[in-house]
């Protein structure tokens, strides 16, 4: 079951008995995120599961959907029942003008930009052994370069994926957000 930010918004703003789950790295939801917006990573969905109310409807928000999409067949496997994707993720909400909160001084920089600096330090640091050093040093430039064209046809990041697991990646302890009934839920 799908739904569209606008609907999202509704609900959210009712106050509704609900849970909002934030399936993005730390990085992302630190950048912008839904007030009531609990935190827990697609990676985390499956070992995180308990912390997520059967009780209530739970909602899912990504950057654009698919991740999300990914998240709510997970937790229906799991014997969620009413699961629902928002499709358009926070591209949508964010282009709608909905109000987002941000970590502006805690937030880590986005993966990509971590991606971006990593790669081009690789790149940088092949060439200049292989000049230098040892000309067979250059492959390791080749050998991000490849990754990188690896990344753009599978829509995939390793070098994402690493980077997410840093700990400079990782959300504080306790400094996430849920909606108002989920709070209370994991106070009782």
């Amino acid at each position: 079951m799908d739904l569209t930010v606008t609907e999202l918004r509704s609900i959210v703003d009712s106050e509704a008995e609900c849970s909002l789950v934030d399936v993005r790295e730390y990085p992302e939801y630190a950048a912008g995120r839904i007030r009531q917006a609990q935190l827990i990573p697609l990676t985390q969905i499956d070992r995180r599961e308990t912390e997520i109310s059967k009780r209530a409807p739970v909602y899912l928000i990504c950057r654009s959907g698919r991740r999300s999409a990914i998240a709510q067949q997970k937790l229906q496997a799991l014997g969620f029942r009413q699961v629902y994707n928002v499709r358009g993720g926070m591209l949508d909400w964010e282009a709608r003008g909905f109000p987002v909160v941000r970590n502006e001084r805690r937030a880590p920089w986005s993966l990509e930009r971590q991606v971006r600096l990593l790669a081009g330090a690789l790149v940088l640091v092949g060439v200049l052994l292989s000049v230098t050093v040892a000309q067979p040093l250059v492959w390791i430039a080749g050998f991000i370069g490849a990754g990188l064209v690896f990344a753009a046809i599978t829509d995939t990041c390793g070098m994402g994926m690493f980077l997410a697991r840093m700990p400079w990646n990782r959300a504080p302890k306790g400094g996430t957000e849920s909606c108002p009934a989920e709070r209370a839920l994991v106070k009782e």
